[in-house]
């Protein structure tokens, strides 16, 4: 089975969480985009949708969805995303498309976060995909000397501004044994809008494609 077929199964499989009138919390990515489609098959039964990116956003249009701004909503029941890496203990690492910091707010403003991924997102320790981390412009420099005493090797990702006007840099060389302390202590460095690290608020459900259906991992 390829990843994207077994993207489209999770992209599938996550529909089933979706309940009428919700409005539906939506992520950014290769996957997310499989399953704004399957949800534009529902669209008349969900009450609109809020997105974690401007691209997310447009496509949700070209579907005939609503979009909401987050807020503009009182509650978020679920959101849905995908994700770079993932642990059995429902650790990811996020920010591939560089929006990581509304998916990080959009996944700790919904009640239930339901990651999809193909199964060769499930990793053993988080960190061989770099761990990427939204900066201020100004702060760049500081930030990636500050992670190199980490441990760590920051690459500026070239030509990239976030939804937020921000620059991304992407860290390597990292074994995150303890990715909630890690996610904390880096959010504690001045410049760092926020990092990749979704442990303090990691999923509730994982759901896993590949050549076995689908696999559900719950928190």
């Amino acid at each position: 089975m390829s990843p994207e077929q077994a993207k489209q199964l999770v992209a599938e499989a996550a529909i089933e969480y979706i309940e009428w009138d919700w409005v539906v919390g939506v992520g950014t990515g290769s996957t997310a985009n499989l399953f704004i489609d399957e949800l534009a098959k529902m669209k008349g039964k969900i009450d609109g949708t809020v997105a974690s990116s401007e691209a997310s956003a447009e496509r949700l249009r070209g579907h005939g969805i609503r979009v909401l701004e987050l807020d503009q909503v009182s509650e978020l029941p679920i959101y849905v995303d995908g994700a770079d890496e993932a642990t059995k203990h429902l650790h990811l690492i996020k920010g591939g498309g560089a929006a990581l910091t509304r998916e990080k707010i959009v996944a700790a403003a919904s009640d239930k976060f339901v990651c999809i991924a193909d199964d060769s997102k499930l990793v053993g320790v988080l960190g061989e995909f770099p761990l990427p981390i939204e900066v201020i412009p100004m702060a760049r420099s500081y930030v990636s000397r500050q992670l190199v005493k980490l441990g760590g090797m920051p690459e500026y990702r070239q030509g990239v501004v976030t939804d937020n006007g921000n620059q991304i840099i992407d860290v390597r060389n990292l074994q995150i044994s303890n990715p909630v302390e890690l996610e904390r202590d880096i959010n504690q460095i001045a410049g760092v809008v926020t990092n990749g690290l979704f442990a303090q608020r990691g999923a509730d459900v994982l759901l896993l494609g590949g050549s076995n259906g689908v696999t559900r991992l719950t928190a």
